[in-house]
């Protein structure tokens, strides 16, 4: 379990408690898409997924809001997702996040590798309901933060190419609803270039209906190898 001191719409401060944390891989809505995104892993030795969308059930200890993490090693990397959130009190919420993943570990255990490494979320976040209508219309972005030079844009695209939120909770937990406690990361957009690893990630959920965005900024701090 994990509880997060969260606000909604950058106002409403809120405690949030999941209990249930599943990440989706391979949740592109076009095929190409996702074809795309299969060979930029196999390109690093992931094998293919059996079938598409997978569900990854993992810690909901590694969530976190703070603006950094710590990982072994340099061969991680950022992806920004929507995440999904689920409470008792204020219904169905949205924010943005990273599933940063061990690319190494990745190569021949994905379900291990999504274990490796804290999953940052927004501080802010927003309610589904006012969402929804223009659910496709919204924009995920992330940019790769290198030392001493400006963020790169390193992924860019709509909600369109990713399945609908609503036809991921049906083929993952069996119901039109999560249980209240359950939060998921919705997939993410393919790279611009290559996978790399950086110092950070910013990450951006743009509204362009309500004119407003979602963001978050954190840095990834390798832990030095001690002999």
């Amino acid at each position: 379990m994990k509880t997060l001191e969260c606000r909604i719409d950058d106002d409403a401060d809120i405690e949030v408690t999941v209990n249930r944390l599943v990440i989706a891989g391979w949740a592109g809505r076009d095929a190409r898409d996702v074809e795309h995104h299969i060979r930029e892993l196999e390109a690093l030795g992931v094998k293919r997924p059996a079938s598409v969308p997978t569900f990854y059930l993992v810690s909901p200890a590694l969530l976190t809001t703070e603006d950094a993490i710590d990982v072994v090693g340099v061969h991680s990397s950022g992806e920004v997702e929507v995440v999904l959130i689920q409470t008792a009190a204020d219904g169905l919420l949205v924010g943005i996040g990273s599933d940063h993943t061990d690319r190494r570990v990745e190569s021949y255990d994905v379900a291990v590798s999504k274990q490796m490494c804290a999953k940052p979320l927004s501080t802010v976040l927003w309610r589904y309901a006012d969402v929804a209508p223009h659910w496709d219309s919204l924009i995920a972005r992330s940019w790769r933060i290198d030392d001493d030079a400006d963020p790169a844009l390193y992924q860019e695209g709509t909600l369109a190419r990713l399945l609908h939120p609503e036809d991921l909770i049906e083929r993952s937990f069996g119901a039109v609803a999560m249980p209240p406690g359950s939060a998921m990361f919705c997939g993410t957009q393919a790279v611009l270039g290559e996978l790399s690893a950086g110092s950070g990630y910013e990450l951006e959920l743009h509204d362009p209906v309500l004119g407003r965005s979602l963001r978050h900024r954190y840095a990834v701090d390798s832990l030095a190898h001690v002999e």
